[in-house]
């Protein structure tokens, strides 16, 4: 099959979905997107990034149906069961390890790994049931197809490597075809779908008649708004319309939900005297219903109006008249049934996150780079609160732009990004990163406690041994090759340890900020040749994850890894 079966997903914080490809040509198609919600009278581009399990930890439903069948139970039944929504968040910002648990509804744990996989099991068999429905009567397998995934730039690479066990484990791809799986890095796949929009692809006001593919050396700041993290990547167009990183992903957590929980604070403080807690208690369902609300409320920039539920009014009467409740907050009027939200009050919900993507933002504008525009992508980006704010703060910087449907960037570009991977032809590398080896020793130069005999000779240990530094460019397909020498001469393997630091210069892999990411070894039978014997180190730094391989030169012994930045 070509290589252009591909299925993307894109798995949100707050929202999830997929998109796909299977057609055979090589021409420019329009990438397939499954609608969610019918069942719901909604159509949306994604489903809800939630999830239940039954009191033994089965999984029973993921999305609309999960929210729906949870809303549905009664207090008990609910606290019984599993119910997980944006347990994205658990992998932003830690070093991850294979075991780490993230907390149910009912505060009951599981692993991460598990909620991941099952999540992940569901898309795809929900892919493989619409594709084989739109396939006239073909049918496909998981192994048909090239999958990517998607991942936050700014993750660590641990939290890249769980996804990717976690695809694995569901079943996307196994050992044996791992290579068909891509991670692709969220504002990444957004720049290669908005590179390629006419210019009357954009909400807001478009900068020229070209698609920005056709103009190499345009310089530009996608900023990939979503429900969790606020992702940051610089691209500059090359020739050929292929992308150069010109600055390492940077970003935050003040995403769109900062925004829904500033929100939730305010119903709170209304319905004061423990109401709203009570409320949120006996009635999770509805509290998920008005989020569900005001998630469409976002969009605008204008007074909303909410309806109250019948149940939180039934709560609120019982301690006092419930106009009294509006009297003693600014903002916020009660009308006929419904709450009504004033304009300013709406804005004050986004104030924080809208400061934090203001800074992220004015970073870069301090580097010496020509922004053109910065592309606003992303469900967040939908909202017109957000994209006045950043018009109003940086409009004598740069344009402003962000495409039709903002949320179907990400999914889309990562449909085009499997059909062809090298359309990032460079990144920025996000640590330095070295190998541990042994050298002559020389005192004027090395630590004391360092020394050791080898054969006869003085060596120096620990030496950090650079690969590449913090910020240098690699291209896609860089390849970085050294050769190392047998320490003693009748070693029969050689062993080699990663390790990676911030900081652009380090002597020894124990000095401070170092940290030590992987290892692995290659043997070595052939004795003959003694210390003179060679290994050839060859690193992949380019693509969105670092691969390594050893070959014995006397033996043509060969050894590969994936760099695995998972604490076991």
């Amino acid at each position: 099959m070509g290589d252009s079966f591909i299925i993307a997903v894109d798995f949100g914080t707050a929202y999830s979905g997929y998109a796909f490809n299977i057609t055979s040509n090589e021409g420019e198609i329009e990438p397939i997107l499954k609608m969610w919600g019918k069942e719901h009278g909604l159509e949306t581009p994604k489903t809800p990034t939630s999830i239940l399990f039954d009191e033994d930890g089965e999984f029973m439903k993921f999305g609309y149906e999960a929210q729906a069948a949870y809303i549905n139970m009664r207090g008990e039944e609910a606290k019984k069961h599993y119910f997980f929504e944006n347990f994205k968040m658990a992998l932003y910002g830690r070093k991850l390890t294979m075991d780490v648990t993230i907390k149910a509804a009912n505060g009951k744990e599981m692993t991460a790994l598990k909620v991941f996989t099952e999540a992940l099991r569901f898309l795809k068999d929900d892919a493989m049931k619409t594709i084989s429905f739109n396939a006239a009567g073909m049918t496909f397998l998981a192994s048909d197809f090239t999958w990517v995934v998607t991942v936050p730039a700014i993750w660590d690479p641990s939290a890249k490597q769980f996804m990717r066990e976690a695809a694995t484990e569901a079943g996307i791809v196994t050992e044996k075809t791992k290579d068909t799986l891509i991670i692709a890095l969220e504002p990444e796949a957004a720049s290669v779908w908005c590179k390629k929009l006419p210019s009357d692809g954009f909400i807001t006001p478009n900068h020229s008649r070209e698609s920005l593919d056709q103009s190499p050396g345009t310089q530009y700041i996608v900023a990939d708004c979503g429900g969790g993290t606020i992702d940051i990547t610089v691209h500059e167009v090359l020739e050929g319309g292929a992308l150069k990183e010109l600055h390492k992903a940077s970003g935050n957590d003040l995403g769109g939900q900062t925004v829904d929980r500033k929100f939730k604070q305010f119903l709170r403080e209304i319905f004061s005297d423990g109401v709203w807690e009570e409320y949120e208690e006996n009635y999770p369902s509805e509290v998920q219903r008005m989020l569900h609300d005001f998630t469409r409320l976002k969009q605008v920039d204008e007074d909303i109006q909410i309806t109250c539920p019948f149940n939180l009014g039934q709560l609120a009467q019982k301690k006092k008249d419930i106009e009294r409740f509006f009297e003693c907050v600014k903002g916020a009027f009660w009308n006929e049934g419904s709450i009504k939200i004033s304009k300013e009050k709406m804005r004050s919900f986004f104030k924080e996150s809208l400061q934090g993507i203001t800074r992220s933002l004015n970073e870069i504008f301090k580097k010496d780079f020509r922004i053109e525009f910065i592309l606003l992508v992303g469900g967040y980006a939908g909202s017109q609160i957000l994209r006045q704010h950043i018009t109003d703060q940086f409009v004598d910087k740069c344009k402003i732009l962000c495409p039709f449907r903002p949320q179907e960037a990400i999914v889309k570009g990562a449909v085009q990004f499997g059909k062809n991977p090298e359309v990032v032809a460079s990144r920025k590398s996000a640590f330095t990163y070295g190998i541990e080896t042994s050298e002559s020793f020389d005192e004027s130069r090395h630590k004391a406690e360092k020394k050791f005999m080898a054969d006869g000779c003085q060596m120096c240990s620990d030496v950090f041994m650079k690969l590449v530094s913090e910020g240098d460019d690699v291209g896609w397909d860089d390849i970085r090759e050294h050769t190392l020498y047998a320490i003693e001469a009748g070693q029969t393997a050689m062993s080699f340890t990663f390790f990676r630091t911030e900081r652009r210069d380090v002597k020894y892999v124990d000095d401070w900020g170092v940290e030590e990411v992987a290892s692995f070894e290659v043997d070595m039978p052939v004795v003959a040749g003694g210390r003179k014997r060679k290994v050839m180190l060859q690193i992949k730094f380019g693509s969105t994850e670092i691969t390594a391989t050893a070959t014995d030169m006397a033996s043509k012994s060969k050894q590969s890894i994936k760099i695995d930045f998972m604490t076991k």
